[in-house]
């Protein structure tokens, strides 16, 4: 029988409380400082179901959203239903505008992020950085489940910084490992993400995703067409380095 992802990775390493307290104090101060104005805007991956499990568990008043791409794995949008019922909570679901969608697949095919850097990234652009624009539209803070270990381009990931909107973005697990997300998830049987068990350690969307192989990088299933510097969609990068890596 195989392991399930809690069995491969989930380990109580020293510190654990002290980056709980931490992501706590985090995630109170935000919910404070912008009350009825902040969101977390979920993947639906573990890492973000990790803060789910606390946002709900301490009753923050922090609003819950997803990007529902329509390119989504049957199991991430089987999780939400799951998440509502399990927390008592509400997601709101951003969708791409159906007839821009329509008239990109129609242009250029069902798989035209594959054609180019240029394509992917506008498939990027049209099913996420438009939905969440619109997800944000009156909002002064969101939440996000970056961690530095993730990748090197994300090494040095705040707990708080100011997008280029002027709205601070809040990084409560920054400090956090992949043994810590999957100690959580043991300790509180936090509902998560199927692909997890089948090697899917980062999840987006279906035909942008696939499972990793035993020693490859944590990102290795993103885009793996791609090189590793252009591996990101645009959603935790600015506008301006968005458009020059698809430059």
């Amino acid at each position: 029988m195989s392991s399930t992802a809690i069995q491969l990775y989930a380990r109580a390493k020293p510190g654990f409380d002290e980056r709980v307290a931490t992501t706590l104090a985090v995630l109170t101060r935000a919910a404070q400082k912008h009350a009825g104005r902040i969101v977390f805007t979920t993947s639906l991956g573990v890492e973000d179901m990790v803060i789910t499990d606390l946002i709900a568990r301490h009753q923050l008043p922090i609003d819950l959203a997803t990007l529902e791409t329509d390119k989504l794995h049957a199991q991430t949008l089987a999780l939400i239903p799951r998440m509502e019922a399990h927390y008592g909570v509400h997601v709101e679901l951003w969708k791409p505008a159906a007839e821009q969608a329509l008239h990109f697949v129609r242009t250029h095919g069902e798989l035209a992020m594959r054609q180019s850097i240029e394509l992917r990234k506008a498939c990027c652009s049209l099913r996420k950085l438009e939905p969440l624009a619109r997800a944000l539209e009156g909002r002064s803070a969101w939440v996000s489940g970056l961690r530095r270990e993730q990748s090197g381009a994300r090494a040095e990931v705040p707990f708080e910084s100011v997008d280029e909107n002027g709205r601070t973005k809040f990084n409560p697990l920054a400090e956090w490992s992949q043994a810590d997300v999957w100690h959580h998830v043991q300790l509180h049987g936090v509902p998560y993400n199927p692909l997890h068990d089948q090697f899917y350690p980062s999840i987006g969307c279906e035909p942008c995703t696939r499972a990793v192989a035993l020693g490859e990088d944590f990102r290795a299933g993103r885009w793996w067409w791609e090189q590793e510097d252009t591996k990101e969609c645009g959603l935790h990068v600015s506008a301006a380095a968005h458009k020059e890596t698809a430059a």
